[in-house]
Formats: structure tokens, C-alpha cells, sequence
């Protein structure tokens, strides 16, 4: 029988996102919000093109790509460069998880694009990056979020590419060194790494993406929260801070407040550095457990924020899918009712398993506190399925 654990983690968030807030975080950082004001006053303004400026000093964007903050979150940007950008010439859509198959949608059902070639494989698999095309525009996921198999890195990109490269790196920002020569259009959202509040997005356009959108009209109309030129020309202020709707300015502050923690604790290396302890913690803890595996199939391929697993014990494998869901929930929430981890289950639509977020706010001694806890809960839910049965 495994002993129930006498150590907890001190902060037992480990959702994929909304994401653990910064260690030492609270509602006083918050204090210095421009509320109550116009976003469009020189104080909101000012907030709002800080949080650009921040982005691209600590993440090392270069000083001729266009840096915005949109609407509704990663999914809003990722949106609004497909409705934009899109259709002007052939399409390889890279799917093995549910946000990427998300855009294989838009691309094949909504927006129709004639000329799309669809890469897929299913959860855990990455797709053959050699076999992309690159005089398409090509669209695809950095980090799977909900699988946790990533690119391994941006060499299969190709330097001399004809089409665009249009990248939802919204888990992965903040925990990767990102090649940014390699991308066109970069997104991700605040709520992730960097433990920020949801419904804002964050856009990086290329010049050669600007261009695109100078000399490029899709043949669908556009919603405005999508239009990011006007007249014909790239719209400045949108990449100035002046945002196509409202923001929430508490929002806002508390991405600067994420930003600055950053800052103080040595910058892009550093929550590259967290990350990567804190997924060596569960490796390690994979590697001398036999209930448990990774999902991700690839050494290469595992994602160090989105650290999806799947369970290994044969017993669970000869359960029916219903069955393996009920035992997910049952063990989550075991751990929910005990303080120790709040929202690990997997996915909706992954395969019955966990999922815990490993990005740079969590900390090593949380991630490490958590893992005995996971023993322990899956020794619980499987003796108490084994007496239902009886």
C-alpha cells in the first residue's frame, strides 16, 4: 500500500492555463492599475506599450517585427492571422493535437482554402516536419498544449521559404529560445508562462508578413477585431499600443507586474532555466515509476511546460475508454479535495491521462512535493475500483 504523502506542495496550481500566478504574487501588485480611465488616455497608452516594449527587450524580438496585443486571447490571434493572411497561396497545416486541428478547421471548413495540405498524425506523435512545404504558407503549433509534443527545435524550417510561417507558440514563449528569423507570424497569450490573466492575445508580424498584409486582400470579409491594416497600409497604432477594442487595464497590470518578475530574475535564460528543472523532475520521477509514461513519444518532442502523461499500468489499458476517463476523475479529484494538485487532468479530448503545467512560475520544490501525491492517488483510485468490482 503506498503511504498517503505528509508534504504538500506549497502552491498546488498546476493548470495549463490560466497558469500559476509568479511565486510571491498577490492582489497588491495590482495597486498601480490605470482603472477607471480611458485605454486610450496617455496613461493607458502608455501601460499598454509598455507591455510591447517589455516583450520584445526580454524575449528578443527583432526591432523591425510589429508587436501588438488583440483580442481574445491566443485563439483570437491565431484567428486573426489565418482570416488575414491566408488564401493568397497554397497552405500546410501541421495537426497533432486539439488547438492545431482547431486551425486545420478554419483552414479546410471555414475559410476553404483550396490548396491545403494537411499534416496529422494523432496525440503523442509529432508530424514528418521534412515533408513540409515550404513555398506554402506553413501553420502550426510550437508546443501542443493539450498533447505535449513540441517542435524540437527550428532547423526544419527552411531559410529560403516562399510562403509565410504562422506560429501558435502560445506555450511556449517564456520557456524556449524561439527563432524568430524562422517565423512570420508569432502568437501566444499572457496566461501561460508567464501566469497571467486570460483574454488577451499577443501578435508578431515579420516585415515579410507586413507585406503580405499590404499587398494581399482576402477574398472573405473581415470582423474588425481581425483588420489589422487600414487603407491598404499596416495599422501602426494596433502595434503601439492603441488595441482594436477595450482591455481590461487590471489585466494589463498584471502582465506588467509578470514582466518585471522576469526582468528580476535574469531574464529569458532564467524561465528557460525553470522550466527545464521543472520537467527534469517529473523525467526523473517517470523514469522510476512504472504506472506512468509520457504521452509525448519522442524524447525530442516532450514539451518542458505542457508535460502531458498517460497511464502505463496494463490494468488501466484494459479498461474500457469510459472507465479510464472515470479513474482520471476520480484520482483529480482526490488530489483536488487534499490540497495538493488543482486541475492536472488531461485534456477533454486527449486521451485519458494528467497534465501538469511546468512552466517558469511553478517551482521545482512544488513540482517535486507534487509527485509522491500522484503515487499515492493513483494507489487509492485503483484499489477502490478493484473492491467496486468485487
Amino acid at each position: 500500500m503506498t503511504a498517503k504523502p505528509s508534504v504538500k506542495p506549497k502552491n498546488p496550481c498546476f493548470s495549463s492555463g490560466p497558469c500559476a500566478k509568479r511565486p510571491g504574487w498577490s492582489l497588491e501588485a495590482l495597486k498601480t492599475a490605470f482603472t477607471g480611465r480611458s485605454h486610450r488616455a496617455a496613461g493607458g497608452k502608455e501601460k499598454l506599450k509598455k507591455v510591447i516594449e517589455k516583450h520584445r527587450a526580454l524575449l528578443g524580438i527583432p526591432a523591425d517585427y510589429k508587436i501588438g496585443i488583440v483580442p481574445a486571447s491566443d485563439t483570437g490571434a491565431v484567428e486573426m492571422a489565418l482570416w488575414s493572411l491566408l488564401g493568397a497561396r497554397g497552405v500546410d497545416a501541421l495537426a497533432w493535437e486539439a488547438f492545431s486541428n482547431d486551425w486545420l478547421t478554419d483552414i479546410t471548413k471555414q475559410l476553404k482554402i483550396p490548396d491545403a495540405r494537411t499534416l496529422k498524425v494523432g496525440y503523442g506523435s509529432l508530424p514528418d516536419l521534412s515533408k513540409v512545404n515550404f513555398k506554402n504558407d506553413v501553420v502550426f503549433a510550437w508546443n501542443g498544449t493539450t498533447s505535449g509534443v513540441c517542435v524540437p527545435d527550428g532547423k526544419w524550417i527552411a531559410d529560403n521559404r516562399e510562403g509565410l510561417t504562422i506560429c501558435d507558440a502560445t506555450s511556449a514563449v517564456f520557456a524556449y529560445d524561439l527563432p524568430w528569423e524562422k517565423l512570420d507570424v508569432t502568437t501566444w497569450s499572457w496566461q501561460k508562462v508567464l501566469g497571467g490573466e486570460a483574454a488577451h492575445g499577443m501578435i508578431v508580424l515579420s516585415p515579410r508578413a507586413v507585406e503580405r498584409l499590404e499587398t494581399y486582400v482576402p477574398a472573405w470579409p473581415l470582423p474588425k477585431i481581425f483588420r489589422m491594416t487600414k487603407g491598404g497600409k499596416l495599422n501602426a497604432e494596433i502595434f503601439e499600443g492603441a488595441t482594436i477594442n477595450t482591455p481590461s487595464m487590471i489585466a494589463v497590470e498584471d502582465c506588467l507586474d509578470a514582466l518585471l518578475w522576469v526582468e528580476s530574475i535574469g531574464g529569458l535564460m532564467e524561465t528557460i532555466r525553470r522550466s527545464r528543472e521543472n520537467f527534469a523532475a517529473v523525467e526523473m520521477w517517470v523514469a522510476k515509476t512504472d504506472w506512468i509514461d509520457f504521452l509525448a513519444i519522442d524524447v525530442a518532442a516532450r514539451s518542458v511546460t505542457s508535460i502531458c502523461l498517460k497511464i502505463a499500468d496494463p490494468w488501466f489499458a484494459a479498461q474500457p475508454e469510459t472507465a479510464q476517463q472515470d479513474v482520471i476523475k476520480a484520482m483529480t479529484k482526490t488530489l483536488d479535495r487534499e490540497g495538493a494538485a488543482y486541475d492536472i487532468a488531461g485534456y477533454r479530448d486527449a486521451p485519458a491521462g494528467l497534465r501538469i503545467w511546468g512552466g517558469a512560475t511553478v517551482e521545482r520544490f512544488d513540482i517535486e512535493a507534487l509527485l509522491p501525491w500522484l503515487d499515492w492517488a493513483y494507489a487509492e483510485t485503483k484499489a477502490a475500483a478493484a473492491r467496486k468490482a468485487a
